[in-house]
């Protein structure tokens, strides 16, 4: 008898996607080394919806985004995805336009996202950490905290504003104009002035995270994202405590 694909089953794709790419999927989480697994992340869904079209979409976007993060990111250290999941998919469900087309323009959205900044196009970022983990949304939202604190770390307002901000460092770059943007001599543009070398960024991310200095706790299905505190300096005065090597060009 023919087995049921099941939702659970369709996330469990995305996981089999990831195995053959032998991805070590290492996770922020201080309590745990690994990731939650996506068929883990269809059974939260599961149990909140059960509507097949709206499932299946929200497999497919993640499954896109999942496999552009792969082709742009090859050397991403941490890959959680629980809270944006948990978001996609509460944003989803309230959505003006309807919860099958915001999953599809959010989908497009982040891919044009991770394609803009990844090691593709110019500006060759080496992880996906800074947007993921709300380093980036923490230093948006205090630029103007009154009008931007309720946003979501992946709301559309936010992806739209990363990709006008995108576009704006590829004409910088493109126009020379790269003071804060040089390549290094590993091939990945740093805007930092440390090293993010792998061994550098799994230590100051993973310290960073034992201290709750991270914006986002992406490996938390209920996170409350944080941006009221001076991230970058505290992430800036760990690399020294830390010891970590100023960048090389």
């Amino acid at each position: 008898m023919k087995q049921e694909l099941t939702p659970t089953h369709t996330f469990q794709l995305i996981d089999e996607i990831l195995a053959q790419q032998s991805v070590n999927l290492l996770s922020l989480n201080p309590q745990k080394k690994l990731i939650t697994s996506f068929a883990e992340l269809g059974s939260l869904i599961t149990e909140q919806d059960t509507e097949i079209e709206l499932l299946t979409t929200l497999q497919e976007t993640l499954g896109s985004i999942v496999y552009a993060q792969l082709q742009n990111f090859p050397e991403n250290i941490f890959w959680d995805f629980d809270f944006m999941v948990s978001s996609m998919f509460r944003q989803a469900l309230v959505a003006d336009e309807g919860a099958i087309t915001f999953l599809k323009v959010f989908g497009e959205k982040m891919g044009s996202l991770i394609e803009m900044f990844g090691s593709k196009t110019e500006i060759r970022f080496r992880y996906v950490h800074d947007f993921m983990y709300g380093f980036e949304w923490a230093r948006w939202v205090q630029k103007e905290p009154q009008k931007r604190a309720h946003i979501e770390p992946f709301s559309p307002v936010f992806l739209d504003y990363l990709l006008v901000k995108g576009k704006e460092i590829l004409q910088r770059i493109n126009h020379g104009q790269v003071t804060s943007y040089k390549l290094c001599d590993t091939g990945y543009r740093n805007p930092f002035t440390f090293s993010r070398e792998p061994e550098d960024e799994y230590r100051l991310l993973t310290c960073l995270a034992q201290e709750e200095l991270i914006p986002v706790a992406v490996w938390n299905w209920n996170a409350s994202p944080v941006w009221n505190k001076p991230f970058q300096e505290m992430r800036q005065q760990l690399a020294l405590k830390l010891n970590i090597q100023p960048q090389r060009h």
